[in-house]
């Protein structure tokens, strides 16, 4: 099996699951001790009101996907993740599944300890939930979409413009769908890949770790069969008000009419675990920036020899990029800044060192940014569409784009330019 559990052992066998053993409240109390221990995972044994387990921080750290591949950090990570994006593997469908080891008779969202992060939310939210749902032309898809309880068996998602959105429009707007809570880091990165339509998630998720896939209780549609909790349902076409909530950024959202979804079913496996992921904090951050490197070192290895690849803490992980290249030609910097903004339309900084440079490291690329540029002469900037979540932003997303050549000047003394081996 290759599910959340047996990745959380995995960590307590290595020392780095945080457990809490004392009664927690999900409203509020469970987001601000994960805040607390931001970049950690943190395992909720004792939840106030739910029989569930609550989990939160899995994906918080490359450490952390580095060791659900079974591979060391930094060694060969974007590379698997975009062999896996390339050339995803179709998983293999089982007749029966731990996620469906219970089956709940009637439906009751309250039993679930879905955490209220803010007192100013519109109420409980899912964050880690994944829909899987399908279409006739380009089969199942996988992706994340904020979600409030908003009764004892209905929700209400903020569902963005990308393909659930364009299935549920083909589909005259209701349509079948699974929420998947409670998965392993391969299921959970491959959910949140921005693939082209008809590119199977699943797939990707199968290429990174093996995936098995089960048929729902009440429709055909495959989910993970070592999910935690699923909740099977129907997205309607009644809209309710939805939020507010805070985004990446740290700030909210705004307010908007989204469609309700009515639970039918809920299966769990035994003594479930249930994910909680806090927007803006580590694992958010992660989940959404990880997935966008490849695309950028895949398009910086298309003019010049990309080296490495990291969306930045301090830019939310989505809006500020470095990129390391060894340089071989003058323009190589130049290249490399155009090319990374085409790997990742949203960002909206980049920054490009040489090989010697720590690139998860901030002051060594500010280090760089300071002996080894001159903003006049080595920076690019452009206005052009950009991204949603950047509120300084035009109303049409409109926005200045800035790149910065910190790599070695071309044609100066390279000795010049290097740190001194103090101690040697």
């Amino acid at each position: 099996m290759n599910g959340l559990r047996e990745f959380l052992s995995l960590l307590e066998k290595d020392g780095s699951l945080i457990k809490v053993k004392k009664e927690v409240d999900p409203y509020l109390e469970i987001a601000k001790v994960l805040k607390e221990q931001d970049g950690e995972t943190v395992f909720f044994e004792k939840v106030k009101g739910s029989p569930y387990r609550v989990v939160g921080g899995v994906c918080g750290s490359r450490e952390n996907f580095a060791k659900a591949f079974g591979m060391r950090t930094g060694v060969g990570l974007l590379e698997h993740v975009l062999e896996a994006i390339e050339n995803p593997k179709k998983p293999k469908t089982v007749k029966k599944g731990a996620c469906q080891e219970v089956v709940e008779k009637e439906v009751d969202l309250n039993k679930i300890p879905i955490l209220t992060h803010t007192s100013k939310e519109l109420g409980p939210y899912i964050t880690a939930g994944v829909y899987v749902a399908s279409d006739p032309e380009y089969g199942l898809n996988m992706s994340f979409h904020r979600t409030a309880r908003i009764g004892k068996d209905r929700l209400v998602a903020r569902i963005c413009q990308r393909d659930l959105y364009k299935y549920l429009e083909r589909a005259g707007g209701e349509l079948d769908v699974a929420i998947c809570i409670g998965l392993h880091p391969s299921v959970l990165l491959a959910a949140a890949v921005s693939a082209e339509t008809g590119v199977s998630e699943q797939g990707i998720a199968n290429a990174l770790t093996p995936l098995e896939v089960v048929k729902c209780r009440t429709s055909d549609i495959l989910v993970p069969a070592d999910a935690e909790i699923v909740l099977e349902g129907r997205i309607t076409k009644e809209r309710v008000t939805e939020g507010p909530f805070i985004d990446i950024t740290g700030t909210y959202d705004i307010v908007r009419k989204e469609p309700v979804i009515e639970i039918n079913a809920i299966t769990h496996r035994k003594d479930p675990i249930y994910h909680a992921l806090v927007a803006s904090l580590a694992e958010h951050k992660f989940l959404m920036g990880m997935p966008r490197e490849p695309l950028i070192y895949r398009e910086v290895s298309k003019v010049c020899k990309c080296k490495d690849v990291a969306l930045t803490e301090g830019g939310c992980r989505w809006f500020d990029g470095v990129v390391k290249i060894a340089k071989k030609n003058e323009d190589d910097g130049r290249k490399a800044i155009d090319a990374a903004f085409k790997g990742h339309a949203s960002m909206k900084n980049v920054v490009v060192v040489d090989e010697d440079i720590d690139i998860h490291d901030a002051s060594e690329v500010e280090w760089a940014i300071a002996t080894r540029s001159q903003a006049d002469k080595d920076s690019v900037m452009k206005r052009e569409k950009g991204s949603s979540l950047d509120a300084s932003a035009e109303p049409d997303r409109t926005t200045c784009k800035t790149g910065l050549d910190a790599t070695i000047p071309w044609g100066r003394p390279k000795e010049k330019f290097l740190k001194g081996e103090i101690g040697k």
